[in-house]
C-alpha cells in the first residue's frame, strides 16, 4: 500500500493573479502558507480485483480508468497509463469547498502516489506542473496555479506566475517566534457553506481584462506583506489583508454576498484588523487577523452574528503552519 498526504493552504494576498488570463499578460504573484490539515490518498494494488475501486465522497467500481466519473482520478490514471487493478481511497481533515485548496491537494497527492507506484520520482516542481496540467489542460477546470504549487512545495512561499508559464518560487523563512506569533493573530471559521469554486472562477476569468488594474494592485501587496511579516508588524498585515479583500470583492459578484459582508464587518467592528474569505469566495472559510488581546471579543461577536445570520454550521477551527509539502508516509509496495 502507498499512502500520500498533501497539505491544505491559506492564501493571503494576490489570489486571482494565478489565473492564465492575468499572468499571460503580466506576471502574477501570491503569498501563501500550508497548514496542518491534509488530504490523504491511499493506493492499494489488488491483483484479484479486476478493475479499479475508487472511494471518495462516492464509491466507484469500473473495469478501466476511462469509465471513472471522478475526473481527477480518471485523468491522472490515464496520464500515467495506469491500468493495473487498484483500490484508491481518499480522506481529508476537511470537506471540499472550504476555500483551502483541497481539490488541488488531492490531485497532487494522487499524482505523487501513482508516480511512486510506477517507480517514478518527481521533484516538487515536476509534481506541481503535472497537477496544473491535469487540472487546467486535461480537466479544463477554470483554476489557477497557486494551489498545486502550495500543496507540492509546502511552507510559506511567494509564487510568481510568468507569461511563459514558468513559476518562480521564493520560500519565506520565518523564525520560530515569528511563526508562532503569526499563528496567534489568526482566527478562522468555517461558515458552514461549501461551494464549488468553478462558477466563481469562471466569472472572475471572464472579468480579468476589465479588472486588470485591481489584480495588479493585489499583486503589489505581496511584497508589502512579506516586509511586514518579516518585521513582525502584525497590525499592518491585517490592514493589508483588508485592502486585498476589498480589491478581491470587485472581481466577481459571486465572491461575497450581503450575509458574508455583514459577518466580515462585524469581525472588523469588534476589533479585527482585517481578513478575507479564503479561496474563491462565496462561502467556505473566513479568516480574521486580530491582536491576541481582542481575539475573545471577536470570537464571541462572530459566533453571535453567525447565529443571527443563520449560518447553520458556523464554527471555529484552529490551525498551525507546516513546512512540508506532499509526501509519501507509507510505501509497502515492492513491485
Amino acid at each position: 500500500m502507498i499512502i500520500v498526504k498533501a497539505p491544505l493552504r491559506i492564501s493571503f494576498v494576490g489570489g486571482g493573479s494565478d489565473l492564465p488570463e492575468f499572468y499571460r499578460k503580466t506576471p502574477g504573484k501570491v503569498v501563501s502558507a500550508t497548514i496542518d490539515k491534509f488530504v490523504f490518498v491511499a493506493l492499494n494494488p489488488a491483483p484479484l480485483l479486476k478493475g479499479i475501486a475508487a472511494r471518495y465522497s462516492q464509491t466507484e467500481y469500473v473495469l478501466k480508468p476511462e469509465e471513472l466519473k471522478n475526473d481527477r482520478i480518471r485523468e491522472v490514471l490515464l496520464k500515467f497509463d495506469m491500468r493495473d487493478n487498484m483500490e484508491i481511497g481518499v480522506f481529508s481533515h476537511l470537506q471540499t469547498g472550504t476555500g483551502l485548496g483541497g481539490s488541488s491537494s488531492f490531485t497532487v497527492a494522487l499524482i505523487k502516489g501513482i508516480a511512486a507506484y510506477k517507480g517514478r520520482r518527481l521533484d516538487k516542481k515536476e509534481l506541481a506542473e503535472l497537477a496544473c496540467e491535469v487540472e487546467m489542460d486535461l480537466i479544463k477546470d477554470p483554476v489557477g496555479k497557486q494551489d498545486q504549487y502550495a500543496a507540492s512545495y509546502g511552507g510559506f512561499n511567494i509564487f510568481q506566475f510568468n507569461p511563459d508559464e514558468s513559476v518562480d518560487t521564493e520560500s519565506l523563512l520565518l523564525d520560530y517566534k515569528t511563526r508562532l506569533d503569526f499563528e496567534n493573530h489568526i482566527l478562522i471559521f468555517f461558515t458552514g457553506i461549501t461551494r464549488k469554486s468553478s462558477g466563481i472562477l469562471s466569472e472572475q476569468k471572464n472579468n480579468t481584462l476589465k479588472k486588470l488594474n485591481s489584480i495588479k494592485e493585489m499583486t503589489k501587496l505581496v511584497d508589502k506583506f512579506q516586509r511586514k511579516l518579516s518585521n513582525g508588524k502584525f497590525k499592518d498585515l491585517g490592514e493589508i489583508l483588508h485592502e486585498n479583500w476589498m480589491l478581491k470583492k470587485t472581481l466577481s459578484d459571486k465572491i461575497s454576498n450581503d450575509r458574508l459582508d455583514e459577518l466580515y464587518k462585524s469581525g472588523v467592528r469588534s476589533g479585527a484588523w482585517g481578513g478575507k474569505i479564503l479561496g474563491a469566495g462565496g462561502g467556505g472559510c473566513i479568516m480574521f487577523f486580530v491582536g491576541p488581546e481582542k481575539k475573545e471579543k471577536v470570537r464571541a461577536t462572530l459566533l453571535q452574528k453567525a447565529r443571527e445570520l443563520k449560518f447553520k454550521d458556523f464554527q471555529e477551527f484552529k490551525i498551525k503552519f507546516v513546512h512540508s509539502g506532499a509526501e509519501i508516509i507509507t510505501n509497502t509496495f515492492h513491485g
